[in-house]
């Protein structure tokens, strides 16, 4: 898989890219990250990637030209997606489905956001982490990525893992519990050390559902919709 990360700050995203699962995704071949300099589209001798917006207002709008030089210049731009405060939901099932683009570009926006014009001419999908605001695109790009580079094959070396994590199935995950048997007075659960592995997934199945309920019930309304 090709993921590139149009940005003007490449810097912001190259460590942590380079860290833990999405690292050793990299290391393994699984994928393949581009981090392309926005700035370096630009054609004045500033070069400026953004200006006052139309029709006044505060803040400022990122240029088209730039991102437009950009775009062209891939060879797989893929699936284009923006990251904005407006744009759809990410969730867990979006991240799945990005997992099976084989190329997928990133556009980091700043300030007021990137001209709509780039928008309408490139982007096949705008979605949103949050409803917050953020100073740009860049760490919302960061959990995308995770959250899809994790859904590679062999990203994970266990595949049980991905399948056992909140969201997979529509539920949030069992509590979890590592040696000690016993820490601060409080022991592990004693189903989870019995070997008794029909019950241990009952009892999980049951404590997912259960935490499910309890903190997220908006996910069993959607169950319930469909």
């Amino acid at each position: 898989m090709r993921i590139n990360v149009l940005t003007i700050f490449p810097d912001y995203l190259e460590g942590p890219l380079g860290l833990s699962i999405p690292g050793r995704a990299r290391e393994a071949g699984l994928v393949d990250y581009r981090l392309i300099d926005v700035r370096a589209y630009a054609t004045d001798r500033h070069r400026t990637t953004d200006d006052e917006p139309f029709g006044g207002g505060g803040g400022m709008v990122m240029k088209p030209e730039p991102f437009d030089a950009a775009l062209t210049a891939l060879d797989r731009p893929g699936r284009v997606i923006s990251l904005s405060p407006r744009g759809r939901p990410f969730d867990h099932e979006t991240a799945v489905r990005f997992a099976l683009e084989p190329d997928l570009t990133l556009l980091c926006g700043r300030y007021k956001g990137i001209d709509e014009r780039v928008v309408d001419a490139w982007v096949d999908e705008e979605v949103s982490i949050g409803d917050y605001v953020l100073s740009g695109g860049e760490p919302a790009a960061l959990v995308v990525i995770d959250a899809v580079v994790r859904l590679l094959p062999g990203a994970l070396g266990d595949h049980d893992s991905a399948s056992s994590d909140s969201f997979y199935e529509g539920r949030l995950s069992a509590p979890s519990y590592t040696r000690p048997a016993e820490h601060g007075g409080r022991p592990a659960p004693d189903v989870l050390r019995s070997g008794d592995h029909p019950r241990i997934e009952r009892w999980r199945a049951a404590r997912a559902e259960a935490a499910t309920r309890h903190r997220r019930p908006d996910l069993l309304d959607l169950d319930a919709a469909d």
